[in-house]
Order: C-alpha cells, then sequence, then structure tokens
C-alpha cells in the first residue's frame, strides 16, 4: 500500500514548523502532534478500531509513567527515578472510583509486575481499564529501563465516538529528520487500520502544542 503523503511536503512542513517554533521562546519543550481527520466512518456502526505502534524516536521524553510493581520492581524503578506503587499503596485506594480516577490522570501510562496485574481489577476496579490506561506487563526477565522506553516509544490510535484523532510523533528539540520518520512511520500505520485504508482520511495536519497547523494531505 502506498503512502499518499508527499515527502517534499512533509519534509518542508516541518522545517518550517520547527523554525516557527524556535522563534518563540517557550518555558517548555513543545510537543509535535499528527492530527487527523477520518470520513466514511460510521462509530456507531463501523468497528471501532484500535491499534499501538512504536515509534523509531522517542516522542515523549518527559511522559511521566508509573510501575505498579512487586518489592524487586519497586526497587529497580527507585534507581531508574520511576515512580512506583506497591499492593499496599493501591490497597489504601480502597477502589474508590475517584481516587483511581485521580491517578489515571496523573499518568499518561503504567506498567505492572505479573504478580499485580492479574489483581488489578480486584485492587482498583475498571477505572483504569476505563481510562484507556490498563498497564502494560514487566516481567522479570526483561529491563525496566528497556521497557519504560518502549512505552514511552509507543502510541495508539484509538477510534471513538468523534471522527478525529491526535497523537504525538515529536517534539520540537528533535531533528528534522526524526519527526520526518515518526510521522511517516504514524500515517501508515494508521492507514493499514483503516477499513478502506486512505480512502477514510479526510484530512492530515501537523502542528506544534503552541503553533498552527500544517496541512499534510
Amino acid at each position: 500500500m502506498s503512502s499518499k503523503l508527499n515527502g517534499d511536503v512533509l519534509r518542508e512542513t516541518i522545517a518550517d514548523m520547527l523554525a516557527k517554533s524556535k522563534e518563540k521562546k517557550r518555558n517548555f519543550t513543545e510537543t509535535v502532534e499528527l492530527q487527523v481527520g477520518l470520513k466514511n466512518y460510521d462509530p456507531q456502526k463501523d468497528k471501532r478500531f484500535s491499534g499501538t505502534v512504536k515509534l523509531p524516536y522517542l516522542p515523549r521524553p518527559r511522559m511521566r509513567l508509573c510501575i505498579l510493581g512487586d518489592a524487586q520492581h519497586c526497587d529497580e524503578a527507585k534507581k531508574i527515578g520511576l515512580d512506583s506503587m506497591d499492593v499496599d499503596a493501591l490497597k489504601k485506594l480502597k477502589k474508590d472510583k475517584k481516587l483511581v480516577k485521580k491517578l489515571a490522570k496523573k499518568y499518561r501510562a503504567f506498567l505492572a509486575s505479573e504478580s499485580i496485574i492479574k489483581q488489578i481489577p480486584r485492587l482498583l476496579g475498571p477505572g483504569l481499564n476505563k481510562a484507556g490506561k490498563f498497564p502494560t506487563l514487566v516481567t522479570h526477565n526483561e529491563s525496566l529501563e528497556a521497557k519504560v522506553d518502549d512505552v514511552k516509544k509507543s502510541i495508539k490510535f484509538q477510534l471513538k465516538k468523534v471522527l478525529c484523532l491526535g497523537v504525538a510523533v515529536g517534539n520540537a528539540e528533535m531533528s528534522e529528520k526524526e519527526i520526518y520518520i515518526n510521522t511517516q512511520t504514524s500515517v501508515n500505520f494508521l492507514v493499514s487500520l483503516l477499513k478502506k485504508n486512505w480512502q477514510n482520511v479526510r484530512s492530515l495536519y501537523l502542528k506544534t502544542s503552541m503553533g498552527a497547523p500544517y496541512r499534510l494531505y
């Protein structure tokens, strides 16, 4: 399936967008977001798609994660500066919907040890699942740091009730080439999820957090 995204247009767009972003010094690093408009889709009738793709370059280095861990994982988390919660900390939430919702809001994503992931519905109820943040399993056979990196590199396309989606594909401190490759990877993956591929794409825009949107398609 060939990409209908014009490579030259994308390169020019990224160069212009980053130049404009650098003109105004901000106190934070702007995120580069891909905004997608869909067509010929009925979220009521058509199957709602959901898919996760790992990008080649880290789009959000400062993304906040938390591990719901056993003792070993909580120790490892401390060493790499990752927030962690053990079973006792989760029990203290007493399945309170408001507290679970607050926890879900505080972090972008969660990881969980094998022994804990099975207990999550019992400990927290469906709150994390409802927020679309059910934890990613991490075992003791894999490096916690590498797993954190994987989660930070992953973006999720999920059709809900509206025909527009937005995902972070980079940040203003990345090189033009890195943003270019991440954007191409994201678009190609999204198109592969769609029932009629490019025929379902109404529009594609790229923008920095505070910048104007650039139309790509």
